[in-house]
């Protein structure tokens, strides 16, 4: 068995929600075999308030998240990263900086759950799916054998991950 860390990349333009949301359940579920990381495009520069409420009923520590830009990720003190996951369709096709490291990426789109109008129950239940989506994502993520499978395997598996069906639409 490998005791290799392995870093993470959630990216998201406004790195408030989806992204953010995929760095914290990462960092707890990934038992110290991953450290994940969320940043985006052009971040809103905050936490979306009910991120953080879905994160916290779930007992999820949050004092230490912050919405940054994916520039702290491309510099030459940044983390090597070995997987950059895109969790937004607007960023999938943006062009994203250079990486270090030659990381394995994947798109994991996932519904924004901001973007949902109506009642609060109703938001914040849009935001509850998005983390139940994004957790399941991570356990499929986090049981594979990465120790034992090649860069071409680990590729087609991540794909295939970010291919499980989205929650339904409320």
């Amino acid at each position: 068995m490998s005791d290799k860390c392995y870093n993470v990349l959630f990216l998201c333009a406004a790195n408030s929600a989806r992204s953010i949301i995929a760095e914290v359940i990462l960092n707890q579920i990934g038992q110290g075999r991953f450290k994940a990381f969320s940043a985006g495009s052009a971040p809103r520069g905050e936490v979306h308030p009910m991120t953080l409420q879905v994160l916290r009923a779930q007992g999820y520590d949050t004092g230490a998240l912050r919405s940054k830009s994916w520039e702290e990720f491309a510099g030459p003190d940044a983390p090597q990263l070995d997987f950059v996951f895109t969790v937004c369709d607007t960023i999938a096709g943006e062009t994203c900086p250079v990486w270090p490291g030659q990381p394995l990426t994947a798109h994991w789109g996932v519904a924004d759950p901001v973007k949902v109008e109506g009642s609060e129950p109703r938001r914040l239940d849009a935001f509850s799916r998005t983390q139940n989506q994004l957790l399941n994502r991570l356990r499929l993520f986090t049981s594979l054998p990465l120790a034992k499978l090649d860069r071409l395997a680990i590729q087609h598996e991540i794909d295939r991950i970010g291919q499980t069906p989205a929650a339904a639409e409320g």
